[in-house]
């Protein structure tokens, strides 16, 4: 796939979180294993207004129980008002996005994903990678 040495970028969306399109870091990506792409991540200035956000919401996507599912929606639905993913193309629709260390993970879409978690075209539904 085309991927490999692409940059994307991870910005701010709400300013009372360092939003309004703030740096919060950006995806060389490096691996594509369809539908996860995974790159090196730098931190950008405004991350630390959401390391915590992408720390909590990691350890809940390797629980298995519903108990982290549940958790782990809200933590996902708080990334999602909080934070944009931009491919070389634009902003995506729907995305799911892990961030450990500097390594980033992510699945996106086109398309906003529906209310079961199903994803659109290139998919991203899931709690895991």
């Amino acid at each position: 796939m085309g991927f490999e040495g692409e940059t994307w970028y991870v910005r701010g969306v709400d300013p009372r979180y360092g939003g309004g399109g703030a740096d919060i870091g950006e995806i060389l990506i490096d691996e594509a294993d369809f539908p996860w792409l995974s790159g090196r991540f730098r931190a950008g200035p405004a991350f630390g207004a959401v390391e915590d956000l992408f720390a909590r919401e990691l350890a809940l996507a390797e629980g298995d129980d519903a108990a982290h599912r549940s958790r782990w929606e809200a933590i996902q639905a708080e990334i999602e008002r909080r934070v944009r993913l931009i491919s070389p193309d634009g902003p995506v629709a729907a995305f799911l996005l892990h961030i450990r260390g500097d390594r980033a993970w992510f699945r996106w879409s086109d398309a906003p994903f529906d209310d079961e978690g199903d994803e659109g075209d290139e998919g991203a539904g899931g709690v895991g990678g």
